[in-house]
């Protein structure tokens, strides 16, 4: 069950990344802010490539949750943006766009399963404790337990 749960997280959050790298060059021209909506693409694609190579590696609590943290903020990002003119954020630009396309739904999509199958990872992966490891039983013996 784990190993299904880390490759749902990672091919989500590879779903992401592939979406905001090909939408990267498009998002040059977005208005506001100090930051360019591409540079901010290009950065959700290589956090959320990162995050999906790291949940790949380690079948952890800390990486299910920092998976969770990149999934959930793309979705709640682009259901703000789609639901919501906020404008310019601080540096971020004004990223508002009430209109759906394929793309946006392959990304909410793997974006959402990746987010639902983090937290039930995080759920799941037992955690560890500094007495819970392979040589605990050899401690035991030569402490004369």
């Amino acid at each position: 069950m784990g190993l299904i749960l880390r490759l749902l997280v990672a091919a989500g959050l590879a779903a992401d990344a592939v979406v905001h790298w090909r939408f990267a060059p498009q998002m040059a021209f977005v208005q506001g802010g100090s930051i360019h909506g591409d540079v901010l693409f290009r950065v959700q694609a290589g956090v959320a490539a990162v995050a999906a190579v790291i949940i790949l590696t380690y079948a952890a609590r800390w990486s299910y949750a920092v998976a969770f943290l990149v999934a959930g903020s793309a979705v709640g990002a682009l259901l703000l943006y789609y639901y919501v003119d906020v404008g310019a954020l601080g540096p971020l630009p004004d990223m508002h766009e009430p209109v759906w396309y394929t793309e946006k739904t392959i990304s909410l999509a793997g974006e959402g399963t990746a987010a639902v199958a983090a937290v039930a990872g995080f759920c799941t992966v037992k955690r560890r404790r500094p007495d819970d490891d392979e040589f605990a039983p050899e401690r035991e013996h030569a402490r004369g337990f």
